[in-house]
């Protein structure tokens, strides 16, 4: 019996919508979910990855979809933040890379940083993903337990030149990197998820958290993703994912950054403040943002799509975000090599 083909893909420009997935495997409610025009992108959580081998195959149906792909993208930083875990490198927290530079130099964990992004962007690549959220360049100032060892060090001048070697190794493999968290989450104690933090610092000491985002912007990165967070001293109203102070005056017009501009979650708690999701919505467009995360809340998909549906619908840049092809391939030995300096730190 003639096996019946795969349904053509879809001609369709990419949406501002990024959503998930409530499996491991697409369900016809989810294929038709991905074809609304609206969506862009798709995020993978733990939940979608149970190995190297069915992430791929997921990876080769969401493609499938439409013309151009759908990008999809995942949180792969190391550490309590590795979504795929079976099949892959289980990656030490990023601040193992920090505290290398302690023990033996910032000259040898720069080396060392660029290696883990190379491995770590192969890896991804050969399954099918697009872009990984990462590098988590918030300072370590002691105080955020979400952050946590997810920063690379409590020094900002390292934090920016072990970002910057990690993300020319993702480059060099063909993933895109999204910096996080715009303008810098490691100061407060709430967490975004499930409140509002405030940073009450004044400009002046804000600057530091800075310094790591001018540095990539320099290098290239192709995204970036603001915070949840309250800044008073910069706009005592919106959150920095929604501020159009933060996300045009200072991003775009005094950083220069030119890339795309990611929101975090817009159903995380951080967010309510803006009001309900319509409002979520239109407030980060305004402000800038144009790849919209929406997850683990289906009826807030709706809410996302509804609202977006109202209007013409963006047109987001997002070509920069499509996985490439490796510049270098990374031969089985030089991966070796590295997971042996990994299992080290």
């Amino acid at each position: 019996m003639t096996q019946p083909s795969a349904p053509k893909a879809v001609s369709l420009p990419r949406g501002p919508l990024m959503v998930d997935l409530d499996g491991v495997a697409l369900d016809a409610a989810e294929r038709n979910l991905l074809r609304d025009p609206a969506v862009g992108a798709v995020i993978l959580f733990a939940r979608n990855c149970v190995s190297a081998a069915q992430v791929a195959e997921l990876c080769r149906e969401i493609h499938a979809l439409r013309d151009p792909p759908l990008l999809i993208g995942i949180d792969q930083e190391g550490g309590r933040v590795q979504r795929l875990r079976q099949g892959v490198t289980r990656f030490p927290p990023q601040r193992a890379l920090g505290r290398l530079a302690e023990a033996e130099g910032i000259e040898s964990a720069i080396a060392m940083a660029r290696d883990w992004g190379r491995l770590l962007a192969a890896e991804l690549r050969e399954l099918g993903i697009d872009l990984d959220f990462t590098p988590c360049v918030d300072i370590d100032w002691g105080v955020s337990e979400v952050i946590g060892d997810r920063a690379l060090s409590e020094r900002p001048e390292w934090v920016a030149q072990l970002a910057g070697a990690l993300w020319s190794g993702l480059q060099e493999q063909g993933l895109a990197g999204v910096a996080k968290h715009f303008p810098g989450h490691g100061a407060v104690t709430a967490d975004s998820h499930t409140s509002l933090p405030e940073d009450l610092r004044p400009w002046p000491l804000l600057q530091a958290d800075l310094q790591p985002f001018r540095a990539l912007i320099a290098a290239g990165i192709p995204a970036i993703m603001p915070a949840h967070c309250l800044y008073p001293a910069v706009d005592p109203r919106d959150p920095a994912g929604f501020s159009q102070r933060w996300l045009q005056g200072i991003l775009r017009e005094e950083l220069g950054f030119q890339g795309i501009i990611v929101s975090d979650d817009l159903v995380m708690a951080g967010a309510a403040v803006i009001g309900d999701m319509a409002a979520r919505v239109q407030t980060a467009l305004s402000a800038g943002a144009e790849l919209l995360l929406v997850c683990n809340d289906r009826s807030a998909v709706e809410e996302a799509l509804t609202v977006l549906h109202r209007h013409r619908l963006p047109q987001p840049r997002l070509e920069a975000l499509q996985g490439r092809p490796a510049a270098s391939v990374l031969r089985p030995a030089a991966r070796d090599a590295i997971r042996a300096r990994l299992a080290r730190l």
